[in-house]
């Protein structure tokens, strides 16, 4: 279809994906205990900020994809949140927690960009 991207190619979706493998690769080397006291919120907020924006993308009704993408960021806002307990614990090393965040703010300033060209997008439908 012309002028259809495609979800794997909108650039957003793609660092989210970069931000589930190096939070994979983070919760696969926790131990059973720190995985179910903190582990698992961590990788499901990690694996939400991808899911939420592919969700937002499918939706037809402008406004509700904005409310996904509304959802992914406070996804990512949760992640930092873990990110930092993560390091405060010392269970990440300081190289990790700079990954996480770079990603993560990388993913911020990227969903903001989308959030407001949706909008303006549908501005210019009339």
């Amino acid at each position: 279809m012309e002028g259809y991207t495609k979800l794997g190619d909108v650039f957003v979706y793609k660092i989210s994906l970069e931000l589930c493998e190096v939070g994979w690769q983070i919760y696969e080397r926790l131990d059973w205990h720190d995985k179910k006291i903190f582990g698992d919120q961590f990788i499901r907020a990690v694996d939400s900020v991808g899911a939420n924006i592919a969700e937002g993308y499918g939706r037809f009704h402008y406004l509700d994809r904005i409310k996904f993408y509304y959802n992914s960021r406070g996804s990512l806002f949760e992640v930092k949140h873990w990110c930092c307990l993560l390091y405060k614990r010392g269970r990440i090393t300081v190289e990790q927690f700079n990954q996480l965040l770079k990603h993560a703010d990388l993913i911020h300033f990227q969903l903001n960009l989308f959030i407001k060209t949706t909008y303006q997008s549908k501005q210019k439908e009339g």
